[in-house]
């Protein structure tokens, strides 16, 4: 366990040392400051922005830039399912796989359009090359680069006088041209490096050592993983994602995997204090998310470390199951809490096989949706609660709440309860009803407790936009196809909606003076107030289900 102990610490040293230089180019990026890299992408930025008929200084305000985000989004969710029902007809095709049925194509557009990546079928095996670039990687930059724009633009609705969030097309270009791609590029070759396929040649066959001829698939792999990890996307090009060798092969590419998952989502929390002009207040949210963190993580480390009654039995130590023996029980259970807390949902070992504890810490993350999460919708989460905790706490003392000078009102705070309830609600109701029908309930491979952690995990992993799947569950049914498919919709532009309003309405509010009375917001007293809002909230929302789940199989197993 000391060495498990040193690789985690290492780990999360890395990603804390790199938290502040990247916030800062975030910064630059966005405030359209010089970044080095304006010489190369400048012009064909412009060039872009002329052949889209968008003025790059023209500011739009909360309704223009949320009709934007939602046009452009539908735009690309339509084609890219004409891609998947079309494949067997476009080129790029060399396998000659067939068109993908029109409810799992409904349902894997509306994954990688919403940065969900939920996988109801075998990359390898049902996607084309051209499917694999167009209708996977290609909206993995354009769904992250959504995510850090609405982020952006409610942190200017935050800090502003007008209602003039930012051009939502320049905000996505940028992310797009000045980090998602250099960052994809560098990362792509070191992958390659390390022996991640990159190639359009096919499939190759092989003769085994006992003479058995098979078939191994190839592919764009590295280019895919690169953007994958970086922009918190999931998925996979293998069905086996990330605890495949030619996704994953070493312990280096592991290592870059990880830390490629929680560069961006922890900077951006660092980006805004800079941008709100307060750093203090960022490292307060900082603070907060980190302590949350901390806890998963350690529970599921710890949880794999014990194992189980029955490995006990015979002399195991440690719970294996499921997991790859070049990255071991510590880089495994890392890795299941980096990828639930940044909504990311590559995995390299199978969640399935987790300990019934460590299993609860990937479902926990996502139902809490907050724990840095995925590209500015993590952010966005946390500040729900944010003014959810500022109101509460102004309640209690009789005064007007504030947050960063503005007055928090009705209207925010019902737009907040609105998205928060949302959440919970497209959570446990499908779950719900997904185990009152005979058909969806004959898709579990397990039956009582570990049965219903099946369904809401997959419910939970839709609605956070995560991807990852307790992999007993048979989620390719039409059920399954169009509800998780509407889920993870709805859990993406819901809160969207309700962040973009409450922008333009905080936009538009005068600059309160701070007095003797105001709610200090960036201190640790009220970073625990806040990380409390978040457990009782999530307590109050999903103990029952947690409780009818992986606690009573815990509970059960220890028996």
């Amino acid at each position: 366990m000391s060495s498990g102990l040193l690789q985690v610490a290492v780990t999360l040293l890395i990603i804390i040392l790199l938290v502040k230089p990247v916030g800062s180019y975030l910064v630059k990026v966005f405030d359209g400051k010089r970044t080095g890299l304006d010489r190369i992408f400048g012009g064909p930025e412009r060039l872009l922005y002329r052949l889209m008929g968008v003025k790059e200084n023209e500011s739009m305000g909360w309704k223009k830039y949320l009709s934007a985000v939602l046009i452009s989004n539908f735009v690309m969710l339509l084609l890219m399912f004409l891609v998947l029902r079309l494949q067997k007809y476009l080129p790029l095709n060399p396998d000659g796989i067939g068109n993908m049925p029109a409810a799992q194509a409904f349902n894997t557009a509306a994954s990688f359009m919403t940065n969900t990546n939920w996988q109801s079928y075998t990359g390898e095996n049902a996607l084309s090359y051209l499917s694999q670039m167009l209708a996977v990687t290609f909206p993995m930059f354009t769904s992250a680069a959504t995510g850090f724009a609405v982020a952006i633009a409610f942190i200017r609705g935050l800090v502003g006088r007008r209602d003039e969030l930012g051009n939502f097309y320049v905000d996505v270009v940028r992310s797009i041209t000045r980090i998602f791609l250099p960052l994809s590029f560098i990362v792509a070759l070191f992958l390659v490096f390390q022996g991640v396929p990159q190639t359009l040649a096919g499939a190759v066959n092989a003769t085994t050592l006992d003479g058995a001829q098979q078939t191994i698939s190839r592919g764009l792999v590295a280019s895919l993983e690169s953007i994958k990890h970086l922009g918190t996307n999931g998925g996979g090009w293998f069905g086996t994602n990330a605890a495949h060798p030619f996704e994953n092969p070493t312990a280096l590419s592991n290592l870059v995997h990880i830390v490629c998952m929680m560069l961006l989502p922890t900077a951006l929390v660092y980006a805004f204090g800079i941008m709100v002009n307060n750093r203090k207040q960022g490292w307060t949210l900082f603070a907060a998310m980190s302590l949350l963190f901390l806890v998963m993580l350690t529970t599921v480390f710890v949880s794999e470390y014990r194992g189980v009654p029955a490995l006990d039995a015979v002399g195991i130590q440690g719970n294996m199951e499921g997991k790859e023996v070049r990255f071991g029980v510590s880089e495994s259970a890392l890795f299941t809490a980096v990828t639930t807390a940044a909504t990311t949902g590559s995995v390299n070992n199978m969640h399935e096989s987790l300990t019934p504890l460590g299993g609860m810490v990937a479902l926990a993350e996502m139902m809490l949706n907050n724990v840095f999460g995925g590209k500015g919708v993590g952010l966005l989460n946390g500040l729900l609660y944010v003014i959810l905790a500022v109101f509460i706490c102004g309640l209690m003392v009789g005064r007007t709440p504030e947050f960063l000078g503005k007055k928090i009102e009705g209207k925010e705070v019902k737009l907040a309860s609105i998205a928060l309830l949302v959440h919970p609600l497209i959570i446990l109701a499908p779950t719900a009803l997904a185990l009152m029908r005979p058909d969806s309930v004959a898709s579990i491979s397990n039956s009582g407790m570990h049965g219903l952690t099946e369904v809401l995990y997959a419910f939970a992993s839709g609605a956070a936009n995560n991807g990852s799947a307790f992999a007993g569950l048979n989620a390719n049914t039409d059920f399954y196809n169009i509800a998780i498919g509407v889920v993870m919709l709805v859990g993406r532009y819901i809160s969207m909606i309700a962040m973009l309003a409450i922008a333009g309405s905080l936009a538009t509010k005068r600059m309160v003076p701070v007095t003797t009375g105001t709610l200090r917001t960036h201190t640790p007293l009220f970073a625990g107030i806040l990380v409390m809002m978040i457990v009782v909230v999530g307590a109050l929302t999903f103990f029952p289900s947690l409780a009818l789940g992986p606690i009573a199989e815990h509970l059960a197993m220890i028996r």
